[in-house]
């Protein structure tokens, strides 16, 4: 029987430095040892990851989100989307006080790709939205808070013909959807 080649799917990992970007990498090759979470350091400048999910070669491209590097980054957008399959955005729900700033990030992504007219597969993750997250005081009001300062924005700045999805997501559980 003839060995059927599938080709490596691309996908970036964009986000704020310590939104969980490495965290999902991780999830991705089920790596379920909690010491490798502990572990982690910040992601410096662009790190690949390469393995296989279900018989499908992957290429996971972690990009550090330090302000140091993000400039560089949206520059060079065009050359990073080169056989992408999926953009996944990744804001930290637990860093309210940074939802500005990584929003800031998110359009100067989506202008770039508008700029170069690059559109694809777009996911943006609510990461963070860890079990009982609501039981905690200071995240009482989250999913309100989420509504009104992340996901209504996201939905402003995204242009209409740019298919996307938003997962609240955590490193605990399944992706939970949310309607778009």
């Amino acid at each position: 029987m003839e060995q059927v080649e599938f080709p490596t799917k691309k996908f970036l990992l964009m986000g704020l430095d310590n939104s969980g970007k490495t965290s999902i990498c991780l999830n991705f090759r089920k790596n379920t040892n909690l010491l490798s979470y502990l572990s982690l350091r910040p992601t410096r400048k662009v790190n690949i990851e390469r393995f296989k999910v279900q018989e499908k070669d992957l290429s996971i491209w972690d990009f550090g989100g330090q302000k140091a590097f993000r400039e560089e980054y949206l520059q060079n957008l065009p050359k990073y989307l080169s056989e992408v399959e999926k953009i996944i955005y990744v804001i930290d729900v637990q860093a309210i006080e940074r939802y500005e700033e990584s929003l800031e990030y998110l359009d100067g992504i989506i202008t770039k790709m508008n700029e170069v007219n690059i559109r694809k597969d777009f996911t943006i993750f609510l990461h963070k939205y860890d079990p009982f997250i609501t039981t905690k005081e200071e995240f009482k009001d989250i999913d309100t808070i989420i509504e009104k300062r992340l996901v209504s924005r996201i939905r402003e700045l995204i242009p209409k013909n740019l298919d996307y999805n938003i997962f609240k997501t955590c490193i605990f559980t399944s992706f939970k959807k949310i309607s778009v």
